[in-house]
């Protein structure tokens, strides 16, 4: 809301009451962990099932934010229909793109064209699901390019990247992921605020919001380039993330797209 432009924000008396139940569960854990002879369990569980439907209300609350959102708005390059995020919300894997294109437009839903196809590829190969990760863009409106712009697409400016970012931030703060992978130079951009070749980003970590992030090929590079060095080049990248979630590796996985 603050990055909206909202500074303050009235608190009624059912507000009041969830944030003493938050302040006296906060206390109860401290004096617990001091030793003291009050068992806080209950209270803190049920506060953590408190948080965990935050989540799911936090990303309901942004989703309206993000169709309305004024800064894209304003900007009168991109286009209408505003396209949120897929996947579970609770997931240790968050996966960001740059904007969506046509037909993410139509289905209003991220990575459900040809890009998408193959990142479902890829999550299959890692003994992931679609619905156990959670799969957003930097972006939330398709790029403009005039009337007749028909299937073709464009990557976001610099501009429209800024005007969109305060709500992908947002929706990492409300998922709080085990890790990040970048999909692509522009969602790189975005989220680190580094204007580099993927190529000298990748096999390294780096850092958004105190979660490590790892930085890759988009899905559509691998369309273009169907080499067995470009395909392992992104192997790796999710190799490593593989390791970093703790996820079960066979030798057959490791040895993905190597030369023969």
């Amino acid at each position: 809301m603050q990055e909206s432009g909202q500074l303050r924000v009235a608190v009624d008396e059912e507000a009041r009451g969830i944030l003493r139940e938050w302040m006296l569960a906060q206390r109860h854990g401290k004096a617990a962990a001091a030793g003291s002879p009050i068992s806080p369990a209950k209270t803190i569980s049920q506060a953590g099932g408190q948080a965990m439907q935050r989540v799911e209300e936090k990303l309901a609350y942004l989703r309206e934010r993000a169709a309305q959102w004024k800064a894209a708005r304003a900007l009168g390059t991109l286009r209408e229909t505003m396209v949120f995020a897929t996947g579970n919300p609770h997931a240790r894997l968050m996966l960001v793109g740059e904007a969506p294109g046509y037909d993410e437009e139509r289905l209003q839903e991220p990575f459900v064209g040809k890009a998408g196809q193959k990142l479902n590829q890829i999550l299959g190969a890692m003994g992931l699901k679609r619905e156990e990760v959670y799969i957003s863009n930097v972006c939330k409106f398709r790029p403009s390019m005039g009337e007749n712009q028909g299937t073709a697409n464009r990557a976001p400016s610099e501009e429209e990247l800024a005007a969109c970012l305060p709500l992908i931030m947002a929706e990492i703060r409300a998922i709080q992921p085990a890790c990040i992978v970048c999909l692509g130079g522009t969602s790189a951009k975005g989220l680190l605020g580094v204007a580099a070749s993927v190529s000298s980003l990748r096999g390294q970590w780096h850092e958004c919001q105190g979660i490590p992030v790892r930085v890759t090929y988009h899905p559509s590079y691998l369309l273009r380039n169907e080499s067995l060095g470009a395909k392992r080049a992104v192997w790796e990248d999710m190799l490593a993330t593989m390791e970093h979630l703790q996820l079960p590796i066979s030798p057959k996985q490791r040895g993905y797209f190597l030369p023969a």
